[in-house]
C-alpha cells in the first residue's frame, strides 16, 4: 500500500480512509476467495531426467497396499514378482520403458501442417482468380517475341551486350 506522509501528501482524514477501504476491497475482490494451490508443496511428476519424485504417485494406501508396505520391510527375497510390481506401482505410475514409448503425436502435428499448407494454398488460389489484377500483356509470349526482335534492329548494346550474341548474316542466335 502507498506510504502516505503528511509533508508530502495533503489529503483529508475522509480521502485516506476511503482510500484504504477501496483497496481493503479490491484485494479480496467481494466476498468469493478462491484457493490457491501450494506449488511449494511436493508434487508427483514421471520424467526422465528426475529419477525420484518428490512424493510417491500413491498417497492414499488400501489395506492390502499397507500390509504389502509393511511386508516391503522384511527381506525381498520373501515377496513374489507381482508383490514388487505392486510396489512399484504405488510408487511409481510409468515405468522407464512406458516414459519412452513413441507416442503417435507426430501425425497430429503433420495433420496440422498438411491442413495449414493446404488452405494457404486455397487462399492463394482464390487470390489469385478474384483479387489479382490480370496479368499485363508485356507478359504475353508473343508481346516478348516482337521486343527481342525490336531490341535486335535497334542493336542493343552490340559490343558485350544483348545484340553481341546474335548473329546478323544468318538471322540466329551464336
Amino acid at each position: 500500500m502507498l506510504r502516505l506522509t503528511a509533508g508530502r501528501l495533503l489529503l483529508s482524514g475522509r480521502t485516506v480512509a476511503a482510500l484504504s477501504a477501496n483497496s481493503a476491497r479490491m484485494a479480496s475482490h467481494g466476498d468469493a476467495v478462491s484457493e490457491q494451490n501450494m506449488m511449494s508443496l511436493p508434487m508427483y511428476c514421471d520424467r526422465l531426467d528426475i529419477p525420484l519424485p518428490d512424493k510417491p504417485y500413491q498417497d492414499v494406501l488400501s489395506a492390502a497396499d499397507k500390509s504389502l508396505k509393511q511386508k516391503e520391510k522384511g527381506p525381498w527375497n520373501n515377496l513374489s514378482k507381482e508383490e514388487k510390481i505392486a510396489l512399484y506401482r504405488i510408487m511409481f505410475k510409468e515405468t522407464y520403458a512406458e516414459m519412452k514409448r513413441p507416442s503417435s503425436e507426430w501425425k497430429t502435428v503433420f495433420g496440422g501442417i498438411f491442413f495449414f499448407v493446404g488452405l494457404t494454398g486455397l487462399v492463394v488460389f482464390w487470390q489469385r482468380i478474384y483479387v489479382y489484377p490480370p496479368s499485363p500483356r508485356t507478359f504475353e509470349e508473343e508481346w516478348q517475341a516482337k521486343q527481342v526482335k525490336r531490341m535486335l534492329d535497334m542493336q542493343v548494346n552490340p559490343v558485350e551486350g544483348f545484340s553481341a550474341k546474335w548473329d546478323y548474316e544468318k538471322g540466329q542466335w551464336k
